[in-house]
């Protein structure tokens, strides 16, 4: 049993005797119930311990996500406004600004189901049952890539899922590594021999050094925009307000899609030159099943039938792991495909 648990079970016990105490002290309160304490002792350890027996499967969990979690989530765990992100940021963890998701940075999934379990949904926790939860469990590994669509998370399951940042973490060993710094008379005189500033704040737009330095800012964003012109003027036959209107639509595509230079496979493929290509043809991308049967039955991408799947993509190719559940107006369809049309092709 580990020492947070101990210490955990060892609080509330004491509570209890207190409580039991100032009851028969003060006539205030009255001792917890053995229901009462069970219902705070309800941590999960890495290896499995404490699992309650339950299972649930990705697609129960993905309704289940869109109706408690989407909301501050997102649809695909991308995060809403400030709300956290859950899935994605593979690679950044040695960035100055890292994306900390449930697949990127934390190194256990008895970390998630114990949260999601005791703290979710945010202002109705602990109103989900066991197979709820490992349901949502289940669709959050699977939109950061880590299951397949069939997969099915349980108490049996659960060691199975190898989280990508498991030795990501080391032991706190300050105590002992850096006992020099804790110990002995601090310096406050002189505990240099020369100070000398080695670094200054470079983001002129935010606070400018002086009215040259604005000005060179301003300039460089009127050059940024006029280089930008000749792209535009590239695909005359495209409405650029349409065009816009698409890029503004994308927004609910790009936490999983890039498009453009530079773009990469993501938790989606990328989105370059997509039409007039085979569904499911990129080397390199899992794919569903369903993606790849609808390519290997001939299906290309075009106008139709990129507007089909945009419309309604689990009933167009079935077991898609495309989880959105589409647009719901044309133009907005029509402006994405005008969009996608300009930016990647």
């Amino acid at each position: 049993m580990s020492k947070s648990r101990n210490l955990l079970i060892a609080t509330v016990a004491a509570l209890v005797v207190a409580g039991s105490a100032l009851a028969g002290s003060y006539g205030l309160g009255r001792p917890a119930t053995e229901a009462e304490i069970a219902a705070w002792d309800l941590d999960i350890m890495p290896d499995g311990t404490g699992l309650p027996v339950g299972s649930g499967d990705v697609w129960t969990g993905e309704e289940l996500f869109s109706e408690q979690c989407a909301a501050c989530h997102g649809e695909f765990a991308e995060g809403v406004d400030n709300w956290p992100e859950l899935a994605g940021g593979f690679g950044t963890l040695d960035r100055e600004d890292p994306v900390k998701t449930v697949g990127s940075y934390w190194p256990y999934l008895s970390t998630t189901f114990d949260y999601v379990r005791r703290s979710m949904p945010f202002g109705n926790a602990q109103s989900l049952t066991d197979d709820e939860t490992y349901a949502i469990v289940a669709y959050i590994l699977y939109s950061n890539d880590l299951v397949d669509d069939d997969f099915v998370l349980s108490n049996e399951t659960f060691l199975d899922v190898e989280m990508p940042n498991a030795e990501g973490f080391i032991v706190d060993d300050r105590m002992t590594t850096e006992e020099r710094f804790f110990k002995g008379e601090p310096c406050m005189t002189d505990c240099k021999d020369a100070v000398e500033i080695t670094m200054r704040a470079r983001v002129l737009d935010v606070t400018p050094e002086d009215e040259t330095a604005e000005a060179e800012v301003v300039q460089a964003a009127v050059t940024e925009e006029a280089a930008e012109q000749p792209a535009a003027a590239e695909a005359p036959s495209i409405d650029p307000a349409l065009v816009a209107a698409g890029e503004k639509a994308f927004k609910k595509c790009s936490s999983c899609h890039q498009i453009g230079d530079g773009a990469k496979n993501r938790s989606g493929p990328h989105l370059n030159a997509v039409f007039g290509r085979v569904a499911g043809s990129i080397d390199g991308f899992k794919y569903s099943k369903g993606m790849v049967s609808a390519g290997e039955d001939g299906l290309v991408w075009s106008d139709e039938t990129m507007a089909e799947f945009l419309s309604k993509p689990r009933s167009y190719i079935q077991r898609t792991k495309m989880s959105f559940a589409g647009f719901k107006k044309a133009e907005d369809i029509d402006a994405v495909i005008a969009y996608l049309k300009s930016a990647g092709g």
